[in-house]
């Protein structure tokens, strides 16, 4: 690779891994998940860095996307393992996040992982429902459902509207997950 290149992707590596690993933990629940995983699309990226520089509309978007590949397969092999690994180890306190946040993820966790991405990809990362569908390949009326259907699947989990959700006239949940509560404490 030329010197140009590597350093146009030290450049990129340096203003966007601190992002992508914090999106991809926030996916994932697991710091150490997320680390291996950015570490291995990074790793992808720099092989084939004169392409993705110059051919790619968003090599952020590249890394970030091929992260959560790697992320979503790592559960579909680990799911017995990472289960048992909970059951033995208690969580990890990693500092600095606050309790909303680790609600937040733990409430992540209990919900699919299409809706978790697009939850996290559309609140978290910020990008519309447009830019979702373009970077999973998944039409836009799923991702909508998804992110509906996921905001649904989180409302108990995040806000102390639980109780009331089956009341008539009870008061709806938030519409996003960017402000979580932590019930019963």
């Amino acid at each position: 690779m030329a010197i140009g290149l590597d350093h146009d992707f030290d450049a990129f590596y340096t203003a966007t891994h601190r992002r992508i690993i914090s999106q991809i933990y926030t996916m994932t629940g697991s710091l150490h998940e997320a680390e291996d995983c950015v570490q291995e699309a990074y790793a992808r990226a720099w092989q084939r860095w004169a392409t993705i520089s110059t051919e790619v509309g968003s090599p952020e978007a590249w890394v970030r996307t091929v992260a959560t590949r790697l992320a979503v397969s790592s559960w579909r092999k680990a799911v017995n393992r990472l289960k048992a690994h909970h059951r033995e180890q208690p969580a990890a306190e990693v500092p600095g996040l606050n309790p909303d946040h680790i609600a937040l993820i733990a409430a992540l966790r209990k919900i699919s992982a299409d809706q978790r991405m697009a939850i996290v990809l559309h609140h978290y990362v910020g990008l519309s429902v447009e830019e979702i569908a373009a970077e999973t390949g998944t039409p836009t009326g799923t991702v909508k459902a998804r992110l509906a259907r996921g905001r649904k699947a989180l409302a108990p989990h995040l806000t102390e509207f639980a109780e009331g959700l089956e009341k008539p006239g009870a008061a709806a949940p938030p519409s996003a997950p960017s402000q979580p509560r932590r019930r019963g404490i």
